[in-house]
């Protein structure tokens, strides 16, 4: 692992704003790497401002969709509600359905199976709506390459409003409206909103056209929060603000599918953060779709009795619980396959296929398996005849680009930078692996061939108090281009109390200090038992968030240890 200290920002800069806003330089300088530089723009950061959301009708396509929804209001028709399975499909149809339920008379929601319709819009789910009189869909996390389906739907009679955030092909659906701030043509000004944000975005207009009070669709926001944390969004801009009082609302009025959630998670309330989004709540709306169905998730997340909201989350969690078997059993196969074969080890990219490997898992596997090998990887399985692919990619690799460049060997696909979804022949998966490696070998930087921590500074441990900490708690909410920091102390000591702990001895707790400093602190370090010998024997070099651990009843804080080198190493 490679440590990489990002530049510093301007000392005047920097200095400057420590004495502005009274905050120490360290933390300044925080502030100025996240585009921070004067009281007003720290005050916007630290105080997201519900109003500072950009005007949803400078998005392409606004007025046609509000205009659409408000004609399908008028006439009584029938609507359907559309989403893809995942946390920011369900979170989506969810908020949309639950809306416009008291607008709409005859309106439902339709998820499609993963495993007999597979990603995005169906012809299925098409023929269903045509059978049960539906003249509207209302596309979410999905569409803006179903250029064929819509095309199919129109010559039946139902027109399509697409709400989506991947990027478009060529051509965009022959759609009344398309909202995707990714369009070539759309001059939106925030690019990076989850799909929930999206369909957010046009809850936002169609209430201020239609005199809606705002409260009407802040009731919701805490599904945005959720989508936006599941998705892997950047939590900047309007993200930020989303997630900021999505997060407000998780903590004390969630909707009862989430309180649901929450409940089963044993999460503690006022004290839910994103990384909880992240690995206990998302999974496991997730874990329906991937498992069975995902209208599961809906009908809880749309669910206003409490017994049966309790009874799906239950039924969820237990998903969850075959979901994560899955996992692990899977994820040991594939590595096992790479490292029983000395030729895929020496790639640049990882290809495996087995056909009876769970569909619902593939994307995890993906990413667990970058975990050991770090390299673009896809997993395979198959899928009512096709090979069905989840990828993943490493730092600053365009997945999505190097996928189209194979894309005469693909039947379909869809997705970003950093994921994506695709369907191949069996009978071309070698040929498709062949081709992949030659494109990744040719496209991928060095940079990008090796797995880094990125630090934002270098501090002495006498840095560290609980006024420190408590402003970077206000950091919050962090995810990617906002990371809670990580920081590097140089030629620590441990106070002779590091011990190996936890299973197999996996990991180590350890108390530290500097020669600035008359203060030790607790340490962790996970999967780190391998470095007692360094901890033990000499000083060294750590990088670490900072955390708190309350531990009978007694709250300390704690360095979450990143990695340990001896100083001989840097």
């Amino acid at each position: 692992m490679k440590w990489v200290l990002k530049k510093k920002a301007n000392e005047k800069q920097v200095d400057k704003l420590s004495k502005e806003i009274n905050v120490s330089k360290p933390i300044a300088n925080l502030l100025v790497n996240r585009g921070v530089n004067n009281y007003k723009e720290a005050e916007s950061f630290f105080r997201p401002n519900i109003n500072e959301l950009h005007n949803p009708f400078l998005m392409k396509d606004m007025d046609k969709a509000v205009s659409r929804i408000e004609n399908a209001i008028k006439n009584n028709e029938n609507v359907m509600i559309y989403g893809d399975y995942d946390v920011d499909g369900t979170t989506s149809v969810s908020m949309l359905y639950s809306f416009l339920k008291n607008k709409i008379k005859n309106i439902t929601y339709y998820i499609p199976d993963r495993y007999t319709e597979g990603y995005g819009i169906s012809i299925k789910g098409i023929d269903f709506a045509k059978k049960e009189g539906y003249s509207l869909i209302i596309a979410l996390d999905c569409g803006i390459k179903a250029n064929k389906q819509v095309d199919y739907a129109l010559k039946n009679g139902i027109e399509f409003i697409i709400c989506d955030h991947h990027e478009q092909g060529d051509v965009v659906p022959n759609a009344i409206a398309v909202l995707d701030p990714k369009q070539k043509e759309c001059n939106y000004p925030f690019k990076e909103l989850s799909a929930c944000g999206v369909g957010f975005k046009l809850l936002q207009a169609f209430s201020e056209k239609n005199n809606i009070p705002p409260s009407e669709i802040m009731q919701y926001i805490d599904l945005v929060a959720v989508s936006i944390a599941s998705d892997i969004v950047p939590i900047i801009n309007e993200n930020r603000i989303l997630a900021y009082y999505g997060l407000k609302k998780i903590n004390s009025t969630p909707i009862l599918g989430l309180k649901s959630i929450i409940n089963i998670a044993k999460l503690t309330p006022n004290n839910i953060k994103i990384s909880d989004i992240v690995f206990k709540i998302g999974p496991r709306i997730n874990a329906a779709g991937r498992i069975e169905q995902g209208i599961s998730s809906v009908d809880l997340l749309v669910n206003i009795n409490e017994d049966d909201a309790i009874h799906i989350a239950q039924k969820i969690d237990d998903y969850n619980k075959e979901r994560r078997q899955l996992d692990a059993s899977i994820t040991q196969e594939a590595i096992d396959m790479i490292k029983q074969n000395s030729f895929m080890q020496n790639k640049k990219s990882t290809v495996l296929y087995n056909k009876n490997w769970h569909k619902g898992v593939l994307g995890i596997v993906a990413s667990r398996v970058i975990e050991h090998f770090y390299k673009p990887t896809i997993i395979f399985t198959v899928s009512n005849g096709i090979a069905t692919g989840s990828a993943r990619s490493v730092r600053d690799f365009n997945l999505y680009n190097a996928i189209e460049k194979c894309s005469h060997l693909i039947e379909n696909f869809g997705g970003h930078k950093y994921a994506a979804g695709l369907s191949v022949k069996e009978e071309n998966i070698d040929k498709f692996a062949e081709l992949f490696e030659r494109v990744v070998c040719e496209s991928i930087s060095t940079q990008s061939e090796f797995d880094i921590i990125e630090i934002d500074d270098e501090i002495s441990l006498k840095n560290i108090n609980t006024n420190f900490y408590n402003i970077l708690n206000q950091f919050e909410p962090f995810g990617p281009q906002n990371m809670s920091p990580i920081f590097i102390s140089k030629n620590v000591a441990d106070t002779g109390y590091c011990k190996c702990i936890g299973k197999d001895n996996k990991h180590l707790r350890m108390y530290v200090t500097d020669k600035q400093t008359t203060e030790s602190f607790q340490a962790i370090a996970f999967n780190m038992g391998d470095k007692y010998n360094i901890v033990k024997n000499s000083e060294f070099n750590i990088c670490y968030n900072i955390e708190e651990n309350t531990f009978n009843g007694k709250t300390n804080l704690q360095l979450n240890i990143k990695d340990i080198k001896a100083d001989s190493d840097n």
